[in-house]
């Protein structure tokens, strides 16, 4: 889980402060013609729209120049050209691509009169992935990938080891600076990119190492047998991933620590109608399923066609198993597709002759005949899986069985607090004290730990779009329990009443009551772990408010530094340790720093001021960039099982900084 750090005052809802347009004056735009109209093609139209083609210019679309050029290595291994890949970040801010695929033709191109490889590097739609000539299934299908990289670099290199020779060209922001030429002799083949990312594009060109590490680690998964190494030139290190099991190692990694039901996990591998079908799932005791699929090695984080057809299909194969053992019996109601997803683990991997994703990024997978070929391979293998292994196969049902207990049992308790909300809706929970505010996207609801830190917010707030609940304690750690159990406790209720949208089938974001939620917690252990299990709760239970980009975290100060008594008191709130010091030598001596321990320590004005005014204000919108190593960390950090929270804790109790206890 990440955050981002919005800009001071950028949020509606200033204290005191009107919001309003000035109408336009009509006819002022007389003079818009048709000369105004601007035609941008190609590097041009990348770089000044490069969000439509890498997704945004954030880390995250930073972080994607990576994985095209990795995309375009790992096409040559699916085509069975190359066997290794190595990925190196050096310490001046490049990342180097090296394959021992093919190598990038670099002969003339016949109709555009230039080497293949200037073409590949600079024009879109341009590539071996058109008309099925270069490549049999492929991950950088749209085909703007490596000059896409080209047009947001500073600065790129290409070399090519192809037919004895070593061929070369550079390029400064798209643009050649000269031609394709022989630069030495070699006795290998492949592919080596190094690009410089552009700082006029990107605002941050730091490449974080662990976001690519994950992602080089699962795309070696996906590709069994392929060899993938990260090189980080600054730390001196080499790691290299390699798995002779692909997705049936990975789905044993990801059900690491955990307690699994079905020992062997299930495994088919067919190829339909030209579709390639990999699936691998395996069961384990928690209440959490973790499914992740993907499309010719893209991790398609929206689903498509193939999750569509393992969930039908699994529910299916599960239900005539269960019938025809006799566990399910001729008047019970069938297992649903929720009952049979609890404590599942699955990785799902498809390679499509012709994938249609939704957009450059590829997060949806739109191939309508992938959802029957995925069912029918699922349906052949898993069924002759439980046949095999009977005991396997009851212990799954057993599972699933529990699981249709406890979601009628949460059926009822969801339906209490549905009616509840119905008849509380002019009467919200009485520790809620609500904005005068009607419009969700000019209204902020603050959870504030404790009723003294709650009275403060609430006489130092704005009035108009700020509401502040108040939490009694820590509420319950949700990934511990069902949702049956999750509903009775009273704080949970009164969060779920007060955002007004409903909880899970019910659920309508649309509904929702605020459109900014924020943690307002101490700046201490017990704060920290409010927080904690507050995001817990929202990811396990609210996941569309995250996606929404709806909920915030507050940062109070950590530092109260003064000089001074009285009306002469002068003060300076701190963030950090270095603002600290920085305060101390400004104000000079007989400056003294306290370290704030709670919010109840500030006075109303005060907390205005310091954590909830607009204009002064830092706000850390939640986000979730890798879902699968979020979801890896609130089971290691909430999950009922010690031993995997002690050994994260081991492992990172190094890097802890101003732990207060």
């Amino acid at each position: 889980m990440a955050v981002r750090k919005p800009l001071p005052g950028s949020e509606p809802g200033a204290r005191r402060a009107h919001l309003g347009m000035r109408p336009r004056a009509l006819g002022a735009d007389v003079a818009y013609t048709a000369e105004q109209i601007q035609v941008l093609e190609g590097r041009e139209h990348v770089r000044r729209r490069p969000s439509m083609y890498i997704g945004s210019t954030s880390t995250t679309g930073l972080h994607h120049l990576v994985y095209e050029v990795v995309d375009n290595a790992v096409d040559e291994a699916l085509a069975g050209h190359a066997q290794r890949i190595v990925v190196t970040l050096f310490a001046d801010g490049s990342v180097q691509v090296d394959d021992d695929g093919r190598g990038i033709p670099v002969d003339v191109h016949k109709k555009e009169g230039l080497s293949a490889l200037e073409l590949v590097m600079t024009r879109l739609n341009a590539g071996g992935k058109f008309g099925g000539g270069g490549y049999k299934v492929s991950s950088g299908l749209h085909g703007v990938g490596v000059s896409a990289v080209n047009f947001l670099s500073e600065r790129l290199q290409v070399w090519v080891h192809r037919g004895s020779k070593v061929y070369q060209q550079e390029y400064e922001r798209g643009v050649p600076k000269a031609g394709v030429k022989p630069v030495g002799k070699t006795d290998r083949t492949g592919t080596i990119v190094r690009f410089w990312p552009d700082p006029q594009i990107f605002p941050d060109t730091k490449f974080d190492r662990e976001v690519i590490r994950h992602r080089l680690r699962e795309m070696a998964y996906l590709n069994k047998r392929l060899e993938i190494a990260l090189n980080d030139e600054s730390l001196g290190l080499t790691e290299t991933f390699y798995f002779e099991g692909g997705i049936v190692a990975f789905v044993r990694a990801l059900n690491r620590d955990k307690s699994v039901v079905n020992v062997p996990p299930f495994y088919v591998d067919r190829e339909i109608e030209g579709t390639q079908v990999e699936v691998a799932l395996q069961y384990n005791e928690t209440f959490v399923e973790n499914v992740v699929a993907f499309a010719n090695t893209i991790h398609t984080i929206e689903g498509g066609s193939h999750l569509t057809g393992f969930r039908a299909a699994l529910t299916n194969v599960l239900n005539r198993y269960a019938r025809k053992a006799g566990i399910l019996k001729e008047q019970d109601p069938n297992l649903t597709g929720e009952d049979v997803r609890e404590g599942l683990t699955a990785v799902i991997s498809v390679k499509v002759l012709e994938p249609q994703f939704e957009g450059q990024t590829k997060g949806k997978l739109g191939n309508a005949e992938v959802q029957g070929h995925v069912s029918l391979a699922l349906t052949e293998g898993l069924t002759q899986y439980l046949e095999e292994n009977p005991s396997e196969g009851r212990r799954i049902i057993e599972k699933s069985l529990t699981a249709a207990r406890a979601r009628e049992a949460a059926r009822k308790a969801r339906d209490l607090v549905q009616r509840k909300s119905l008849l509380e809706s002019s009467m919200l929970p009485g520790k809620l004290a609500d904005c005068s505010e009607r419009d969700p996207s000019l209204s902020e609801l603050y959870i504030v730990e404790g009723d003294s830190a709650g009275g403060t917010a609430k006489g130092g707030r704005d009035r108009r779009t700020q509401a502040i609940l108040p939490l009694r304690g820590k509420i319950l750690n949700v990934e511990k329990a069902r949702l049956d159990k999750v509903l009775t406790s009273d704080e949970i209720r009164n969060l779920i009443t007060a955002m007004g949208a409903g909880v899970g089938d019910n659920f309508n974001i649309e509904k929702i009551r605020y459109h900014r939620i924020v943690t307002m917690t101490d700046a201490d252990v017990d704060g920290s772990h409010i927080r904690t299990l507050l995001l817990t709760f929202f990811f396990r239970y609210f996941p569309q408010v995250i996606d929404k980009g709806y909920l915030y975290m507050a940062q109070p100060p950590l530092f109260k530094v003064s000089k001074g008594a009285g009306k002469n008191m002068k003060v300076v709130w701190c963030s950090s340790e270095a603002d600290r010091d920085k305060a101390l030598r400004q104000l000079g001596k007989g400056a003294e720093a306290a370290r704030m321990k709670g919010l109840g320590e500030m006075n109303a004005e005060e907390l205005w001021e310091t954590t909830m005014n607009p204009a002064t204000r830092v706000l850390l919108r939640v986000t979730v960039e890798d879902a699968a190593a979020v979801n890896d960390t609130f089971e290691r950090l909430m999950g009922p099982d010690v031993e995997p929270r002690k050994k994260f804790i081991q492992a990172h109790a190094k890097s802890v900084r101003n732990l207060d206890i």
